[in-house]
């Protein structure tokens, strides 16, 4: 098993280390990482400036650009060669609801779903790593669970397979306190709270975007309820925008104005 490893919080946080120290124990893994930290950076690219690869003391290669940039990078030459599996995080806070929208631990993830490659995105629910152990355990549990099949389908004994993208929030709780997995949906927050300005030192207004706002829907069945109750939420995530519901109501706005366009 070859696995990528990715995050969005740089190459020297917490929970990248522990989950590679977690991993290397089941597989062949490597980490191509955000040189920074590049939170809510999403699937960005950086097209119009130059990037570089550097090797850290431990080995892990890290970029001066964003999550998705790391992953790009890697499968598209740096590695030489194609891994069974890319792995995010695991993140310094939740990314539950409308996080996966922006997160850039989701974006390094569903960066290797989009070249075809299973993709799993770890967070923690709550800032400053308590727990980053259990969490990198639970992480390589899951793990685990799935190489059979990832490894059935590297030998070809499952030649046809869809790729799959997992959005995974761990609870920072001791072992003995987390209650188990649930797969859950994704829930929703409020709105943002307010932006915060400040005065530079020239005078000038700052603006700072401010935090995330609270859950709004975050009934059972949902990645917030399972999280606030002890468990390790499993969401699988697509990348289709599509809204289906509402194609026929726009397939008859189109015929309209096909109809005033007639001639």
């Amino acid at each position: 098993m070859k696995i990528l490893i990715c995050n969005d919080d740089g190459y020297q946080a917490s929970g990248i280390v522990a989950l590679y120290e977690a991993l290397k124990a089941v597989a062949d893994v490597e980490v191509v990482a955000p040189e920074q930290n590049n939170s809510a950076k999403s699937n960005a690219l950086t097209l119009h400036s130059p990037m570089y690869v550097q090797t850290a003391a431990n080995g892990f290669r890290y970029i001066n650009g964003t999550p998705a940039d790391c992953v790009h990078i890697a499968l598209t030459g740096l590695l030489g060669y194609r891994p069974d599996l890319v792995v995010s995080g695991i993140n310094n806070g939740a990314n539950m609801g409308d996080d996966t929208i922006y997160s850039g631990t989701v974006g390094a993830a569903m960066e290797g779903y989009l070249f075809g490659i299973p993709a799993i995105a770890f967070s923690q629910t709550e800032k400053g790593w308590a727990h980053i152990d259990v969490a990198a355990r639970r992480a390589c549990d899951l793990v685990q669970q799935l190489i059979p099949s990832l490894e059935a389908v590297a030998h070809g004994v499952q030649p046809t397979f869809a790729p799959w993208l997992l959005n995974v929030n761990i609870p920072n709780l001791p072992d003995d306190q987390i209650q188990g997995v649930k797969v859950a949906r994704l829930g929703r927050r409020h709105a943002a709270e307010r932006v915060i300005t400040q005065t530079s030192p020239r005078g000038e207004v700052m603006y700072w975007i401010g935090g995330a706002g609270p859950a709004k829907e975050a009934g059972e069945g949902t990645d917030f309820y399972a999280t606030s109750n002890g468990y390790v939420s499993i969401t699988p995530l697509q990348v289709d925008l599509t809204d289906h519901e509402r194609l026929p109501f726009w397939a008859q706005t189109a015929a309209k104005l096909a109809q005033g366009t007639e001639k």
